[in-house]
């Protein structure tokens, strides 16, 4: 696998667009789209780019777990487990 495939100049993605879309979706690879020789925008299929973003979305929530227990915003997790039962329990009256 060798990047320089997955660089492609805005020309080639008007003339070629259908070719690109179907290599994208059977590599799943992203596609470098470049304009007077600079990157200007990215193509990806559908399912990478959804993957992409549910990992960038849970490597955010472990960020900010680690800063809460940086900063001692923790607490014991039996507590809140009871805290939970008991609200559960407040709406099923």
């Amino acid at each position: 696998m060798n990047i320089t495939d997955d660089i492609k100049p805005v020309t080639y993605l008007k003339s070629r667009a259908a070719d690109l879309l179907n290599q994208i979706n059977e590599t799943h690879r992203p596609v470098i789209i470049t304009q007077n020789g600079e990157p200007r925008a990215v193509l990806q299929d559908p399912k990478s780019y959804e993957n992409m973003r549910n990992a960038i979305g849970i490597l955010k929530l472990i960020s900010q777990g680690e800063a809460d227990v940086r900063c001692g915003q923790t607490r014991p997790q039996e507590d809140l487990f009871n805290e939970i039962e008991g609200s559960l329990k407040e709406r099923l009256k």
